[in-house]
């Protein structure tokens, strides 16, 4: 028989997000510890993690790569109960949707974050091109 441990009962719940990012943003969540993300800068009111990795690929690949020579997917839990209050937009068709976080939200947001951030893709410009 194998003994599988029980979940940490004093655990919050967690929701999955993923974010496409470039490679700037990505160094500073590296510099983070892999714990938070960055500041917005003035121009960028929202912060948007999406709520599906397939959305995520879409946008690293698709726009990422070609305006910075680099794009990733990224993938972090946040505390369920504190997502709850922030608005899912849908930014297109029915699976493309945002949890949209005002920037000056964004460092309560990051204390919410459960573990590390994580690197779960990256795509880069075709061979040739």
């Amino acid at each position: 028989m194998i003994a599988t441990p029980r979940p940490d009962e004093t655990a919050p719940a967690t929701r999955t997000l993923w974010r496409p990012t470039g490679p700037e943003e990505l160094a500073l969540v590296e510099a983070s510890g892999w714990r938070a993300w960055p500041p917005r800068l003035p121009d960028q009111p929202i912060f948007y993690p999406v709520l599906n990795e397939d959305y995520a690929i879409r946008i690293a690949r698709d726009w990422n790569v070609p305006a910075s020579g680099v794009g990733h997917v990224t993938r972090f839990e946040i505390e369920a109960d504190f997502a709850e209050r922030y608005p899912v937009r849908r930014a297109g068709g029915e699976t493309i949707l945002e949890l949209w976080v005002p920037a000056e939200e964004l460092a309560e947001f990051n204390r919410h974050i459960v573990g590390r951030i994580e690197l779960v893709r990256s795509f880069h410009p075709p061979q040739g091109s």
